[in-house]
This record gives C-alpha cells, structure tokens and sequence, in this order.
C-alpha cells in the first residue's frame, strides 16, 4: 500500500473532497493543514505553485482533480468500466465548470459587490446548474451507475462547501440531488469522517 501524504489549508476549500475521498475507503493518510502565512514558503516546492498536493511515496502530484481520481482509483470509486469512469469525469468537469463562478465571488474583496454577486449565483446561475444534474442523477442518487462513485462525493464536497455562503439550502426541490446528498453523507466512512471533524449537513 502506498502512502500518502495530502498538504492543503485548514479550511474545506479544495481539499475537503480528497479528505472524503480517503476517508470512504478507509485510506490512511498523512493531513497536512498549512496555515495562510506557510503558504509563500511552501509555494515554489509544488510543481506548479498550487495546493493542494499529494505526496505519493514521496513523489508530488498536484491539480485537485488528477489528485481526486488517483484517490478514487484506489478507493474504487471511479467507475466499474471506461465508459462509467468517463461519465464520472464528465459530472466532476461540469462541476469544475461551476467552481470557477464561486471563486469569482469568494475573493470579491468590495463587500456590496460580492453580495450582488453572491445573489446572482444563487438566483441565477445555481438553478441552471441544479436543473441540468438533477436530470443527470439517477432516482436512486447516483451520478453513475448504481453505486458510490467520486462523482457523487465531489457533489456533495462543493453543496457542503456552499451551504456557509448562500441564504438558504441550494438543494431544496431536487429530489435526485438530495438523495445523492444523502448516499455520500450515510456513507460509514464519510459519515465517521465528518462526525470526528465536527462538520454536518
């Protein structure tokens, strides 16, 4: 067994989804949690000046995504055949696609701009996006096939992220995305992670 060694900030962020991800299939690893004022120092020994990184028998990868699939690889959890690793890809680039519109308004720095921003994004932009992954999520809450895949956990990584920055709960009405909410947080291994952190739905 390899071992690992994740390096990212305290907070959720980029890396909550790869704490999840170990944590579904009860994969050791080494939490690194920098805090800010680390950052400039640790910067230029990334490959590409960006955490979080992943260490893996020493060699470091980075880019959240590529870190997320080498998890679910080993956890089992990117797709049972090359066409479900593709749809599971698919549903993780879409939501790639969505995260670029919330850092836009998470490092607003005028406070009135980011509330019209925010308001925007939650009026506008999120029920877009919903309406098109509800329709993509199975009745049964999965992204892909019947069973857990990263897909459905780097969904409920970024709803669990929003949660503290939107009005109201994003989900409320989609039917799917809830039940795809509810497979990942019942699930034993993400659900003892969240509990030991003190995070909840």
């Amino acid at each position: 067994m390899p071992t690992y060694k994740l390096t990212y900030f305290k907070h959720w962020g980029r890396g909550g989804v790869l704490r999840l991800l170990f944590a579904a299939d009860g994969i050791e690893f080494e939490d690194v949690r920098i805090e800010r004022e680390q950052w400039p120092e640790l910067k230029p020994k990334t490959p590409m000046g960006q955490i979080p990184i992943l260490e893996v028998d020493g060699t470091m990868i980075c880019q959240r995504r590529a870190i997320g699939r080498l998890i679910a690889k080993e956890a089992g959890l990117a797709g049972k055949t090359p066409l479900e690793e593709a749809r599971a890809d698919m549903i993780v680039d879409g939501l790639a696609d969505l995260e670029g519109k919330i850092v836009d308004f998470f490092i607003e720095q005028d406070e009135k701009r980011k509330q019209e921003k925010i308001k925007e994004f939650a009026e506008k932009t999120l029920p877009t996006f919903l309406v098109t992954y509800e329709k993509l999520a199975s009745s049964g809450g999965h992204f892909v096939g019947n069973a857990l895949t990263w897909a459905d956990v780097d969904f409920f990584a970024m709803m669990f992220f929003l949660k503290d920055h939107l009005p109201s709960d994003p989900l409320q009405g989609y039917v799917n995305l809830n039940k795809v909410r509810d497979n990942v947080s019942s699930h034993p291994g993400i659900a003892g992670w969240l509990e030991k952190e003190g995070a909840s739905q």
